[in-house]
Parts: C-alpha cells; sequence; structure tokens
C-alpha cells in the first residue's frame, strides 16, 4: 500500500521497528522524536497518516493534535503507554482515528494503519472537495461551517452544526457518546444525553424519516455514525 506515515515518536528503539515493518508494506516513512519536529515537516511533506505517541518531550501528543487539525485531514492513530478512559476520551476528542495500548504487536499495528488509510480514501471519495462533505441532497462546507439542502442553506446552531462536522468527518465509523461529547463541549465529562439530544435535532432537519434515519444512524451499544456515502451519493 502506498502511503506516507509520520511517526511521532521519542523512543528510537521502538519507532525504528513500526518504520521497519510499514516500510516492508511498500509505505514510505518518516519520524520524528518531538512534536514540534513533527508540525515543522507536515508541509513539505504531507502524511497520509500519523502515528503519535503521548508523552513526548515538550509539547506533548494532545498539544501536537490540537495544532495539527488546525489544518491537516489525515487519519491519526495514537500509540501510547498512557490507557485511562480520560486519556482516550481526550484523544478521540481531539481529533485522533484510533488508539491503541503500548505494549502492541507490530503486526498488528500494521494492519490497523492499513485499515486506517483504507477507510480514509473511502472517504476521500465523498468528498468533491477538500472543505465539503456530500451525502443525499446536502452539502457541508467545512471551512465556511454552513450545510446546504440543494444550495439553500439550512439552519443549524453552532453546537448543531458541531456536531454533524464532527461524524460527517469520521464517515463509517461508530464514535461514542463519550467521544462526541469530548470534541463538540471540549470536555471529557458532562451528561451525555445532550448528545442523543443533539442527535435528535439533526435527525429532525435532516432526515426524511427521523425514526428510520438514512444518515446519522445509531450502532448498538457503540453510539452514532455517520452513513459512508455511496458513489451515487446515498449511504452504503
Amino acid at each position: 500500500m502506498k502511503a506516507r506515515v509520520l511517526i511521532v515518536e521519542d523512543v528510537a528503539e521502538l519507532s525504528d521497528l513500526v518504520a521497519l515493518y510499514l516500510s516492508k508494506e511498500g509505505m514510505e516513512t518518516r519520524q520524528a522524536d518531538t512534536a514540534e519536529a513533527a508540525l515543522a515537516q507536515v508541509p513539505e511533506w504531507p502524511p497520509d497518516l500519523v502515528i503519535l505517541d503521548l508523552n513526548l518531550p515538550g509539547m506533548d501528543g494532545f498539544e501536537f493534535l490540537h495544532e495539527f487539525r488546525k489544518t491537516g485531514r489525515c487519519p491519526v492513530l495514537i500509540v501510547s503507554a498512557r490507557d485511562a478512559d480520560e486519556d482516550i476520551i481526550a484523544g478521540l476528542g481531539y481529533g485522533a482515528d484510533e488508539f491503541v495500548t503500548k505494549p502492541f504487536s507490530p503486526r498488528v499495528l500494521t494492519a490497523r494503519v492499513r485499515a486506517l488509510l483504507r477507510r480514509a480514501q473511502e472517504g476521500t471519495a465523498s468528498r468533491d472537495s477538500p472543505g465539503t462533505v456530500r451525502f443525499g441532497p446536502y452539502a457541508l462546507d467545512t471551512e465556511a461551517c454552513v450545510l446546504k439542502k440543494d444550495g439553500q442553506r439550512v439552519p443549524l446552531s453552532a453546537k448543531e452544526y458541531a456536531v454533524l462536522a464532527f461524524l460527517a468527518g469520521n464517515p463509517g465509523r461508530p464514535l461514542s457518546p463519550q467521544s462526541i461529547y469530548a470534541a463538540v463541549w471540549k470536555n471529557a465529562y458532562g451528561d451525555l444525553t445532550a448528545v442523543a439530544v443533539y442527535i435528535q435535532r439533526l435527525r429532525k432537519k435532516l432526515e426524511e424519516d427521523p425514526s428510520n434515519p438514512r444518515f446519522l444512524e445509531t450502532v448498538h451499544g457503540m453510539g452514532y455514525r455517520f452513513a459512508l456515502p455511496s458513489p451515487s451519493g446515498d449511504p452504503a
């Protein structure tokens, strides 16, 4: 699989091991032992995926994610010895796509990288411009923060837009109420029923039949999923 993978890890032996396994899969890798060094590389070498440790000297992994997500849209896979629920929720809330705890199997990590890259490629197929996600009659402009239906603006509150944008930014992936709350409300703790309330509000505005949603699906026992549009524009 041809892809650029940026490995942000301060333990050289571990970084080298991951790079070795990924190179065997045909991926091109670069390594950075600090978040600052990684961010400096991104403009001239945009990665297709980032593997990120949280415990870094200087700027930590959360700070890296905050800065990287201002412009970077590629998947981020956190690999960390920090396995508390709060760390996982915070990582997903800051924009990570997956969280793997150390120690890990390099072969399993490589498989997860391949899966994330495939998912990202499928998601790209549903986008007609870097900042627009199309689904059914809708176009979500993530740069202008506007949703339109057949060219007409759909009124959304700031929180409604933020929930929709977070789900649409992770097409096809079930997202827990905790991760949605952390991303939108910027808090790892709070009343998670707020997530369900805003999902229902969005369904009433977007779905022809809110009780049988096409776009904002419920994944029982896991959370909610933005149905990945097929090439025809309908959810797959």
